[in-house]
């Protein structure tokens, strides 16, 4: 199976604290794979240097001296000297964590934003009807305004936002972070139709035993580094990862 994504001797570093230390990893075509870890263990920082957002900020912010080191691959072509703009544009795509909605515009407008790299209306209208299709709920709120959803809501349509980007691989950082219980499940049932669309996904999350429970592979990170990866079932079998790492 081809490589969607790998990444080799992976470091971050804010001044002099080092975020991510040598990580490695690798998300194939069409797997779900989970990040889990504590608060502050790195997990947001990893897709945000995926994604390119590291090296943005180390330009705009220099005074922060932020610093990153090593190699990325997407579908085999090295992307880390790439600005973020064109590692979307070849279809890496992250949904940031606390979902940040264009609060005054409508659901369909949202919508809409996120398919900027659309070559034409009838493309970006296709690419609405597919994100309807798998959040109905969007459908029926078109017209109302994105602040006033509901959190479960409003995470549906930062996905749907991501997804009309077209991605090849889509970055899910922290879907259920504030939602209520009730609702979490729904929407990671969302995610797993994302993969069966033939996305890739890599998702942070901090329910450990839900992410894991629906990714095809897992990795661990304490205090920047992975200390534990396999086949998701074998993390959430483990007696030492599981109460070591991941407070289960």
């Amino acid at each position: 199976m081809r490589q969607a994504i790998q990444a080799h001797e992976l470091s971050v570093a804010y001044g002099t604290a080092l975020i991510l230390h040598d990580v490695g990893l690798e998300v194939r075509d069409g797997e779900l794979v989970s990040v889990v870890g504590a608060n502050g263990a790195g997990k947001t920082t990893l897709l945000r240097a995926l994604a390119g957002l590291v090296r943005w900020e180390q330009r705009a912010f220099r005074h922060e001296d932020v610093r990153m080191g090593g190699r990325v691959w997407f579908r085999e072509e090295r992307i880390d000297h790439l600005p973020p703009h064109e590692i979307a544009a070849r279809g890496l795509i992250l949904c940031p964590e606390r979902r940040r909605p264009f609060r005054e515009m409508t659901v369909c407008d949202n919508l809409l934003a996120g398919a900027y790299l659309a070559r034409s209306r009838r493309e970006a209208a296709e690419r609405l009807s597919d994100v309807y299709r798998l959040f109905p709920i969007l459908r029926s709120r078109s017209r109302q305004r994105a602040g006033t959803l509901s959190g479960g809501e409003q995470q549906m349509l930062a996905i749907g936002r991501a997804l009309m980007g077209r991605p090849h691989l889509l970055l899910i950082d922290e879907p259920s972070t504030g939602l209520a219980p009730l609702v979490k499940g729904p929407l990671f049932e969302r995610i797993r139709e994302v993969k069966e669309m033939g996305i890739a996904v890599l998702l942070v999350e901090q329910d450990a035993a839900l992410s894991l429970a629906m990714a095809d592979w897992g990795y661990v990170l304490s205090q920047g580094r992975v200390v534990a990866e396999g086949p998701s079932e074998n993390l959430l079998g483990d007696d030492v990862v599981r109460q070591s790492y991941l407070g289960l």
